[in-house]
């Protein structure tokens, strides 16, 4: 067996070791000589596991006490839909900056629910540049705020926390989440799907203020309410505990590699050396992205000539190059740089492009 450089937009590379791990754990977890697929969730074994997950997931973020940490079955789609049934009463407004794809999704899953007051949008410009914050038309009686800080499909990434007041901001971190040191204080909630820097697909991880654990929100089963998996240490019902517990291995990695600060340089320096690559290419490459808005995370580049498109990915796939297709919505070719992907694969993919623009130029 050969592991390739795995540059996919999600569900995404996970951590080698996290996975080799899981493979020896597979048939007897913890000593159990069962699974921790095959353990119940109410077990001593899986609560104390649990249990360390969110402590290291708080140690990570140093996520404060007056937040709740949840980790809750589905997407980050299905949370565009509940969390305006969680923050927003009826007849309540939220606000959404749209930055590309997802903040689009959330728009259009939210509406039913609440009444959406879309504050700024980067789609005149084809987000490829961030809505200017003087053009931001924010209702200080909001629900809540809410925005993408990283769109994967656009690959533009907010590399700030906007300042937007008293209302709640509410972030889809499901492509950025523990790739550098966050302030969470500055949000009301923060949610992401986990299959791009968390583990594998099904499960999402939120980090909510505890005082909106209070709001009312609008009439829903017990299920969809974010109080109820809270009061229930979200084990409302069964969990996905495969996921849990390989989120769990993740934050153990993220530790080992020295936290969120070395991590953050990591991906910096990641990014740099790709997008040297691409702007260095005399025009072989490019990436339209306005440069303030470059994001760390995924990185779209097109051809000079797109009729090289489809020979660009089979050669690429042939060294060991996976998933560099670009969305359906921009073409090209996108890399996705998340936290498992190391500097080695991007340093493959650099020499690739250098090497593929010689021989095709």
């Amino acid at each position: 067996m050969s592991r390739v450089w795995n540059f996919s937009a999600g569900p995404a590379a996970l951590p080698q070791v996290v996975l080799e791990r899981a493979q020896q754990e597979m048939l007897d977890w913890n000593g159990s000589g069962a699974s921790v697929m095959e353990q119940s969730h109410r077990g001593k074994r899986f609560i104390a596991m649990a249990a360390q997950a969110e402590a290291d997931l708080r140690e990570l973020l140093q996520v404060p006490d007056d937040y709740a940490v949840l980790f809750l079955q589905g997407g980050a789609t299905q949370l565009f839909a509940q969390i305006p049934m969680n923050l927003a009463g009826v007849g309540d407004s939220a606000d959404y900056v749209v930055s590309g794809h997802w903040g689009e999704k959330a728009v259009s899953e939210a509406a039913p629910y609440v009444h959406v007051n879309v504050a700024a949008s980067g789609k005149p410009d084809n987000y490829l540049r961030l809505p200017a914050r003087d053009s931001w038309q924010l209702d200080p009686r909001a629900a809540y705020v809410h925005y993408t800080p990283n769109e994967t499909i656009h690959g533009v990434e907010f590399h700030d926390i906007p300042e937007v007041g008293a209302v709640p901001l509410v972030a889809d971190m499901s492509s950025n989440i523990l790739s550098e040191p966050l302030d969470v204080t500055r949000f009301g909630l923060i949610y992401a799907g986990a299959q791009k820097n968390i583990g594998p697909s099904g499960l999402v991880v939120m980090i909510i203020r505890r005082d909106l654990l209070q709001r009312a929100g609008r009439p829903m089963a017990r299920i969809f309410r974010f109080a109820e998996q809270a009061a229930n240490d979200s084990m409302l019902n069964t969990p996905n505990t495969w996921g849990w517990y390989l989120a769990g291995l993740t934050f153990q990695w993220l530790k080992a590699q020295g936290g969120l600060a070395a991590m953050g340089e990591h991906n910096r320096a990641k990014a740099e050396l790709l997008y040297r690559s691409v702007d260095g290419s005399g025009g072989y490459y490019r990436n339209p992205v306005d440069p303030s808005a470059r994001s760390r995370m995924n990185v779209p580049f097109t051809l000079h000539d797109s009729a090289l498109d489809a020979v660009f990915l089979q050669e690429s796939e042939t060294a060991g190059l996976l998933a560099l297709k670009g969305h359906k919505a921009v073409g090209g070719m996108r890399a996705s740089l998340y936290n498992a992907v190391p500097l080695e694969a991007v340093a493959a993919l650099t020499d690739f492009m250098r090497d593929f623009s010689q021989r095709h130029g």
